[in-house]
């Protein structure tokens, strides 16, 4: 697969296999990111994949200058092309309580499609998804595999304020907002689970390569369960 690499600054450098957003190319990232994790290069500070690259952080007094880097990077990445490492997969089932307060956009993404409201419920239930990557807040999971049957563009209008938990929609992408942030995603329900635990050693749920299946939920179940996590916390 093709690549080109860049400086990002004097201590950083981006790998960009493609410019586009597919699961072969992601899938890519994964494997690279994994060997390059497995081992464990003296003087990589941060290693942050994205939908189609990925950037390392790096300590030139440990690895050298920049030319030094992309030769080792070169090496390491025609081994790649060799020696394919799996890249483990975890499956997250993720509860939602569709519609109502939780998911106030249903209405509209139902209408969009000319589909009723269980329909979009059903459609996006039965999805399998993946974590393509982590960003624009902490443990905020961009999923890929949505079907094009509920593929909505986001919001005309952002939210001032999207609750933690939020399950939306933006163009073929879903998504659960980990925390209370400003958004323009379609919110079609919530979970009650806890995306981002800061004090946790993995304070991110979710993490890149992941699988996720969301599991319909009712408002009682929903409320049960925040009062057993609140009773666990308290």
């Amino acid at each position: 697969m093709k690549y080109t690499m860049f400086p990002l600054s004097e201590n950083a450098l981006t790998i960009r296999f493609f410019h586009e957003v597919s699961e072969q190319v992601n899938e890519r990232v994964h494997q690279f990111t994994l060997m390059l994790q497995k081992q464990r290069w003296e003087g990589i500070v941060d290693i942050v994949p994205t939908f189609s690259s990925l950037t390392i952080y790096y300590d030139p007094l440990f690895v050298g200058a920049y030319e030094r880097m992309c030769e080792r990077l070169q090496t390491a990445l025609e081994r790649l092309e060799q020696e394919v490492p799996p890249v483990p997969e975890r499956t997250i089932v993720i509860p939602v309580c569709y519609g109502g307060n939780f998911g106030p956009d249903l209405p509209d993404v139902a209408e969009y499609h000319g589909l009723t409201e269980q329909e979009v419920i059903n459609v996006h239930s039965h999805g399998t998804y993946k974590v393509f990557m982590i960003g624009f807040a902490p443990g905020f999971a961009y999923l890929g595999g949505l079907s094009l049957d509920i593929a909505t563009p986001r919001r005309a209008t952002p939210r001032i304020a999207v609750p933690a938990g939020s399950v939306g929609i933006a163009g073929n992408q879903t998504g659960i907002y980990p925390l209370s942030t400003p958004g323009g995603w379609q919110i079609i329900g919530r979970t009650p689970l806890s995306l981002f635990r800061p004090h946790d050693p993995e304070p991110s749920l979710l993490r890149a390569g992941d699988i996720v299946r969301f599991q319909p939920i009712t408002e009682e179940d929903y409320r049960m369960w925040n009062d057993e996590r609140d009773s666990c916390h308290s």
